[in-house]
């Protein structure tokens, strides 16, 4: 498997020199960008040929770009999901210009507080119904647009489970639609942390077969009345980080994992702790 990195390069109009240093020295061979849709309109060839040509000489790899934006893709609201399909749709082309293994984007929320907050309308069946309705024309553009399109995923989203969303890369059909590999945010209860082999191995057997690009993050278990799951360091927390490595390198060999959601001066830690992990379950990072 390969190993890239979220964070170190803020914005594609801008890689410098010394952002392209950062990720040598830690010899990760991809990075990853977020961008807002609404700065799309903005985005000139000339950004995109420069960036390009400076991952490539540097012999980086654009393993995802994402984009971001405010509207849910199940809103009740026909313009709102009209609004949603324009904003994911308008960032393909650029995505394509630099180069990008996968294109990234998110479900949304009927809760205004954010695209990563609860709302008990999202597990409704009819919510299920109009996902998958504004997730075709979707798919639809990024096979005109030859980009593997990867959703992500969170136990707290409309996409909470292996299996749902497995079921929806189903249903919607396209060989162009696939999900993120994110195996932390499908973690529910202490149970499945404290027996992470087993719930690493459930959702590596429903949803890896579409999942061909992975975050690595752990989990950490907080004291309090409630249960609080963080994310931690990988190597710091209380998952089998290992199974999760392997399993992804049997399906994917050639595949990414990108570290993620993490400040600057923790990414160095966080690259040594997935090297050490990897080497000591037998797998070849290169």
């Amino acid at each position: 498997m390969r190993l890239g990195v979220v964070g170190i390069c803020s914005d594609f109009r801008t890689l410098n020199q010394q952002e392209i240093d950062a990720v040598q020295e830690l010899e990760f061979t991809g990075i990853s960008y977020h961008f807002a849709s609404s700065n799309i309109p903005g985005v000139s060839s000339d950004e995109c040929d420069n960036c390009r040509f400076l991952l490539e000489k540097a012999q980086l790899d654009l393993v995802q770009f994402g984009i971001t934006y405010e509207q849910c893709l199940f809103d009740p609201n026909p313009s709102i999901r009209q609004a949603a399909i324009e904003a994911v749709n308008c960032g393909m082309p650029v995505a394509k210009d630099l180069g990008a293994f996968h294109y990234l984007f998110r479900p949304g929320s009927l809760n205004p507080d954010g695209a990563w907050t609860s709302h008990k309308d999202n597990h409704l069946p009819e919510s299920m119904d109009r996902l998958i309705e504004t997730l075709k024309p979707i798919a639809e553009n990024a096979e005109k647009n030859e980009l593997t399109l990867v959703m992500e995923t969170h136990a707290v989203s409309i996409m909470g489970s292996p299996e749902i969303c497995k079921n929806i890369v189903d249903q919607v059909g396209s060989e162009r639609l696939r999900i993120v590999m994110d195996f932390v945010n499908h973690f529910q209860s202490l149970r499945q942390v404290y027996n992470s082999d087993v719930r690493l191995n459930h959702i590596f057997d429903v949803m890896g077969p579409v999942a061909p690009m992975a975050h690595i993050k752990d989990i950490s278990v907080q004291n309090g009345l409630v249960l609080h799951l963080n994310e931690e360091v990988p190597g710091e927390g209380e998952l089998e980080i290992g199974v999760a490595l392997q399993r992804f390198d049997a399906l994917y060999p050639d595949g990414y994992g990108l570290i993620e959601h993490l400040p600057i001066e923790k990414i160095p830690l966080a690259n040594t702790n997935v090297r050490n992990i990897a080497a000591e379950n037998g797998i070849s990072i290169y």
